[in-house]
């Protein structure tokens, strides 16, 4: 069965595609991006973007269809970060 690929619309104006269960931080590096890291435990969130409006922490949260056609990607700035 062939996988369902769906594009993901950066802040930088980059797309990309991604299939269910994908790495952000890998996808964020082919659209030229960083997402910042701290502890990667998901307990700091500040690798936390919005997701079609939902804030996520990529850290431990893989990249899932919801039946969504694409994904527009924020960043979410922390001034203390």
């Amino acid at each position: 069965m062939k996988k369902k690929k769906l594009k993901i619309y950066w802040p930088n104006h980059s797309i990309t595609s991604a299939e269910d269960g994908d790495d952000w931080f890998l996808k964020a590096q082919m659209a030229n991006l960083n997402i910042p890291t701290g502890c990667l435990l998901g307990n700091c969130g500040a690798c936390e973007i919005d997701v079609n409006g939902e804030t996520i922490r990529p850290c431990i949260k893989n990249i899932e269809f919801r039946n969504n056609v694409h994904l527009k990607i924020e960043f979410t700035y922390d001034p203390y970060w």
